[in-house]
Parts: C-alpha cells; structure tokens; sequence
C-alpha cells in the first residue's frame, strides 16, 4: 500500500508540474516577440559575462518518502580582468530542511556547506567552445552536523560547453579534496555535471542534464536524472527567469532520494 500511495503521489506532482509547464509556455508565446533571445542563451552558459541571482528550491523524497528540502542561493559574479577574460565567482550556499528519518530522531533545518568556486574564463569562443577553469572551495558552513560535512576542502574545477544555434550543450566538473575540518569526516569527491538545452525563439529553454557525484571513499555513485523547463520574461524592465524541473535518480547509495522536483527564480542584471 505505501508503494501506491508513493507513485499515486508522484503522478500527482508531475501532472500539476505539467499545468504549470504549459502556463509557462502561453505566457512565451504571448511575449516572445518582445524579449531578448541572446539573453535567454547567456543563462544557459555557467560563465557568461552576466551578474545573476539564482534561487533553486529543491524536494526530494527517499526511499521511505521522507522529505529533504534544499534552497540553494547561488549568486554569480563575474570580474573583467581586460578585454577578453573575466573572472567568475560562483557560491552555493545551501538551506536545509531535513525531515526525521525514525521515531527517535528529529528533523533538522539550518544552513549547509558552501561551495565556492571560481572560473578563469575568455569572453569569446576558442575554436567553437567556451572554456573556464579555477578552485573550487568546500568551507564548513552547516549549522547542523547532519546537515553537512563539517571539514574543509579544495580541488579544482573546469567547465568547456558550446552554444551552435538554439543548441547549449557541455559539462562542468569538479573534485573535492577535505583537508582539516571534523575528526573522522573526509571529503574525496567528483563531480560532473554534463547539460543539454534547447532554447527557443519564444525564449522558452528546455533542459536536460545530471550532476552526478562520485563519493571515493565509499565507492557510491548519486546519479540523478534533470529533465526542466524555463521561461525568461520581464517584470517591469526587469528580465527573471522562472525555470521548474523534475528530477529521478538512476543510481544512488543505499538511503539516497528516489526523485524529486525542483522550481528556480533567477534575477538578472545585465550589463
């Protein structure tokens, strides 16, 4: 019986995220004409010369239907450093709502480690593709030691993708090392984090991407599965991009999340 009240849940997610879907897709048909379609690419690149503001909120379900939500603030910066490169300041700087897993535990809800990286990038194309590189910092920020690592680590971090046409498509990757932090708590850790996006001219951008993460210390992959939608419209003079997701894990350790949803408001500051 929880197996069907489970996938009856499921289904009942991804048909209201459908109705909104469609939602988003009259609102672009009707103000396409008006927006900027080089814009709505530049969201698409992770090092585009273009201050944004992300907001992701994130639920995801475990195998026993427990609820794990995640706000992820992920402010984007970038810095010229002369004409054709800029240095680019990416943070992701998580909020926690775990729900308790047993009758003798309690849901915890705080901040959790951020991620601070930041890319080496050239304004223009290398033979087709846009390329960055750089650190990328694990600092101990979690108010909860359920909700983080506890240490500090560092690795290094590159991203190349190309942008032909409608068509974004590319990968971003990273490896953490801990070195000081927790007694006990050790980081080593990849990431990668292939993405395909297919924009259109009514600025409606469809997504499909992983990050996936491979943990070396217990030899466990977490592999999820991002199928989104988003929609970049003007509130006022003002161009935000609403983007909504849904999420299945393919691979994941014993006690990981089954599938998820996700909604994103991005503020955007072009120059």
């Amino acid at each position: 019986m929880r197996v069907h009240i489970v996938d009856t849940g499921r289904k009942t997610v991804f048909a209201a995220l459908f109705v909104v879907l469609m939602g988003l897709c009259s609102v672009a048909r009707a103000q396409g004409s008006s927006q900027d379609a080089e814009l709505a690419k530049e969201l698409q690149n992770p090092v585009a010369d273009l201050i944004t503001v992300p907001l992701e909120s994130r639920f995801d379900f475990g195998g026993s239907n427990k609820l794990r939500y995640t706000l992820n603030m992920q402010p984007v910066l970038p810095i010229e450093l002369g004409s054709n490169l800029v240095l680019v300041s990416r943070t992701i700087l998580p909020i926690i709502y775990a729900e308790a897993t047993g009758n003798n535990q309690r849901s915890r809800t705080g901040l959790g480690d951020t991620n601070q990286s930041f890319f080496l990038a050239s304004k223009e194309p290398v033979n087709g593709w846009i390329m960055g590189a750089g650190p990328v910092l694990r600092l101990p920020t979690a108010t909860e030691s359920e909700l983080g690592d506890g240490v500090w680590g560092a690795g290094p971090t590159a991203v190349a993708l190309r942008q032909d046409d409608e068509w974004t498509y590319g990968i971003l990757a990273s490896h953490i090392w801990s070195f000081a932090g927790r007694s006990g708590s050790t980081v080593n850790a990849t990431s990668l984090q292939p993405f395909l996006a297919y924009t259109t001219s009514a600025l409606t951008t469809f997504g499909l991407g992983s990050e996936s993460a491979y943990d070396w210390e217990t030899s466990h992959w977490l592999v999820p599965l991002d199928v989104t939608v988003s929609q970049l419209v003007r509130i006022g003079n003002a161009p935000v991009e609403f983007a909504l997701g849904g999420r299945s894990y393919l691979d994941r350790p014993a006690g990981g999340p089954n599938w998820g949803i996700k909604f994103a408001v991005t503020f955007m500051f072009p120059k």
